[in-house]
């Protein structure tokens, strides 16, 4: 059957837009084969436009309002919608078993952020993290395929967990500078590390640096779990979610050799490493 052109250009649309915006996903999602490329394409454009909302200038409570419309817009999406990326999700989520649901999660921890939330203990940061990464990674996994979803729907979650508290830790002046603190209250206290909200973040460079290796070493477990996912994929999935988790991983490590370096700029990879990352990836030397 042959494939009505605005699905085409629904696609082409989201994809345009994940070559342009998906800085680290984007080489992980090129090894995908066309139609999961393309559905992959769709989560990220989607999920983009969440994230957009929640960092953009707007007062809150617009913010608010828009982050709704895009719950009733996921929920309302079929393949004749007017909005390309409503309609390549809604035509994705026919062909492969993609949760369109776990958008309603993304939405709750973006909301959190608009309202400003902040975490005590890991366990409310952990409940975050499962809202706006772990819903990813099921979404993902919808689109991946695996012979057990079940046991991969809770790999995934831990993978995109793994992946959240590495982008918490690369953003957190970033994150700072725009009034969120993400660290944990009671993990602050502890290595006696204050960071306030519309304070100078110049913490004791030993007590940071303490800090972020105790995070670091957090995540790794996260890791160590998610890369599990990997041997219950296929292979360009899995070759795809290596690249993907493999950048981000070499991220953490990145941070946690030089945690002070957080506190001046936010720590990336050059082009040619993370090009490296999905070429050792898709010859199947996984982390």
């Amino acid at each position: 059957m042959t494939e009505p052109a605005r699905i085409r250009h629904a696609y082409a649309e989201c994809e345009r837009i994940t070559r342009e915006q998906a800085r680290n996903f984007s080489y992980g999602i090129r090894l995908l084969p066309g139609p999961k490329r393309r559905a992959l394409s769709a989560v990220y454009a989607f999920a983009r436009r969440v994230d957009d909302i929640g960092d953009g200038e707007l007062p809150r409570e617009d913010k608010l309002r828009e982050l709704k419309q895009c719950r009733e817009a996921i929920r309302a999406a079929t393949g004749d919608s007017d909005d390309p990326v409503l309609a390549a999700l809604a035509d994705a989520a026919n062909r492969l078993p993609v949760p369109l649901d776990a958008f309603d999660e993304l939405i709750d921890g973006c909301e959190a952020d608009v309202r400003g939330t902040t975490y005590t203990t890991f366990d409310e940061l952990l409940h975050y993290c499962r809202c706006v990464a772990g819903s990813v990674g099921r979404l993902s996994l919808g689109v991946f395929g695996s012979s057990d979803l079940a046991v991969a729907r809770v790999r995934a979650d831990s993978l995109g967990v793994a992946l959240q508290l590495t982008n918490i830790l690369r953003d957190v002046r970033e994150d700072h500078g725009n009034g969120r603190v993400y660290l944990p209250a009671d993990d602050l206290a502890h290595f006696e590390v204050p960071v306030e909200p519309g304070e100078e973040l110049v913490p004791d460079p030993h007590r940071w640096s303490r800090l972020v290796r105790f995070q670091a070493a957090r995540a790794e477990r996260w890791y160590t779990e998610g890369f599990r996912l990997l041997p219950m994929l296929d292979r360009r999935s899995r070759a795809c979610c290596a690249s993907m988790a493999g950048i981000y991983h070499e991220l953490l490590v990145r941070i946690a050799s030089n945690p002070t370096a957080a506190l001046d700029s936010r720590t990336s990879l050059p082009g040619w490493r993370k090009a490296s990352v999905a070429a050792r990836s898709l010859a199947g030397l996984t982390p």
